[in-house]
């Protein structure tokens, strides 16, 4: 079995010790070397070419942020960011996701005792395993789609040689006899045809399921995943009258009339993990302020951090983007972000509203919130025209949920497609399962959910 050779990097020489130790429980990992600061880690990843990183957010000299960026331009590799709990420590977490960090998990507790440290070590060595996995995947594909494109380049050009060859006069034929006539239609080249052959065969290998579609775009592979910038995506002002109402970016809702509150019949609900907050921040900025309906989203993310997240999103977004809270009344143009550490619910109420319900129960898949949770709170609410859709992340939460949708007539599923997912995990358990009507790009996304409410 080949090693996986990781670099910890950190400025405390107690937690990179912590860290390694935890890494090497599982035999299949080596400590290929340590740094203490961002420009050392830098330089031994370009000196050690480790299969990937534990990189700490808050360091000296050079911190995370600032080494991860130069990581994914001078030497792109996997790397998990260690975190620390405080506002700093979140908001650094979220852009490094943004930097192209594969993932990220919360540095042990020293309140949290032995359990808490045997925890974050599960955690990191599963998610270390799954980096390493997919960033030989997408090398894989990209090899096969490196190979697709000079077969389709080398059958073109010996068929338009052939072509040629028959379209040439005969008095111009320099190395061929006169043809006598009747003679039949020369047959196509050998050539040619080991070069259909071939072309066929690859792109039957690189074709994981017969309903994703064709791969068209580059692979990312060998590259980080470009941080969407402030040139694609501006953070919007929430100053602006919008329907005659204020609207601010204070963490304050926005004033929404009454009829806004209940007049809608439809409903999207996002599910997502590993490399979630990047693809929630595409999506949900590319999608219309006056869109009809609702947005429910689960991102598998510690407590403290959901908050976060939703601030900084909706930042990007047209719509209102927030935390969910307990009990409080849908509305269009919203979305609401499920707490990190709570399962999140739809319900109906009695005067024909829709609120959000939040609970402790066990946590379901490993998961809390769960996406299956929520997709599961969506089957009685059949009165609603149901959008389902799946991005990236690790696992299968949010799958077997999304099948019930599709097998009761809900309307519309889409899932994330493999060549725009950090983690190709949940879509393809729910594209095996046969319950997906849309394979998407992530780019392409907002187009295809608005497209599909009309």
């Amino acid at each position: 079995m080949t090693t996986k050779r990781v670099l910890v990097v950190d400025d405390s020489a107690f937690m990179r010790t912590i860290i390694s130790d935890l890494i090497i429980q599982d035999h299949s990992f080596e400590i290929v070397g340590t740094a203490s600061d961002g420009v050392d880690a830098v330089h031994k990843v370009m000196e050690l070419k480790p299969d990937a990183v534990t990189l700490d957010v808050e360091m000296p000299i050079r911190n995370g942020l600032e080494a991860l960026q130069s990581i994914m331009t001078e030497c792109p590799t996997p790397v998990i960011m260690l975190s620390s709990l405080t506002e700093e420590g979140r908001s650094e977490t979220l852009s490094a996701l943004e930097y192209g960090a594969f993932d990220f998990v919360c540095k042990p507790s020293p309140a949290g005792g032995s359990k808490d440290i045997h925890k974050v070590g599960e955690m990191l060595r599963e998610k270390l395993h799954t980096a390493i996995a997919t960033q030989e995947r997408k090398r894989q594909l990209e090899r096969l789609r490196e190979q697709g494109e000079r077969l389709k380049r080398e059958y073109a050009a010996t068929t338009a040689q052939t072509e040629e060859n028959h379209a040439l006069p005969s008095n111009q034929s320099a190395s061929k006899p006169r043809k006598e006539e009747g003679h039949k239609p020369k047959a196509k080249s050998p050539l040619a045809s080991r070069a259909a052959a071939r072309l066929a065969a690859n792109e039957k290998q690189t074709r994981r399921t017969p309903d994703e579609k064709a791969v068209t775009s580059r692979s990312r592979e060998d590259k980080p995943p470009v941080p969407i910038s402030d040139a694609e995506v501006q953070p919007r002002c929430r100053d602006e009258q919008i329907d005659g109402m204020s609207s601010r970016v204070t963490g304050q809702h926005e004033a929404i009339s009454a009829t806004q509150l209940v007049k809608f019949d439809q409903i999207i609900a996002i599910g997502t993990s590993t490399g979630g907050p990047r693809a929630l921040k595409q999506l949900l900025s590319s999608l219309p302020k006056q869109i009809p309906s609702p947005i429910l989203v689960v991102q598998h993310m510690p407590p403290n951090f959901t908050k976060s997240l939703a601030e900084r999103l909706n930042n990007y977004s047209d719509i209102e983007v927030r935390e969910a809270q307990h009990g409080e009344v849908l509305h269009t143009g919203v979305a609401y972000i499920a707490p990190g550490g709570m399962h999140m619910t739809a319900v109906r109420n009695p005067e024909g509203t829709y609120s959000i319900a939040l609970s402790k129960g066990e946590p379901r898949n490993g998961h809390r919130p769960s996406v299956d949770t929520l997709f599961e709170s969506l089957l009685p609410l059949k009165e609603l025209k149901r959008h389902i859709v799946l991005l990236t992340g690790m696992g299968s939460d949010g799958a077997k949920m999304m099948k019930r949708l599709a097998d009761e007539g809900v309307t519309s599923t889409f899932v994330e497609s493999e060549e725009s997912c950090v983690v190709f995990g949940m879509p393809r358990a729910a594209i095996e399962l046969g319950c997906v009507s849309q394979v998407i790009p992530l780019q392409q996304m907002a187009k295809s959910i608005t497209h599909a409410m009309k």
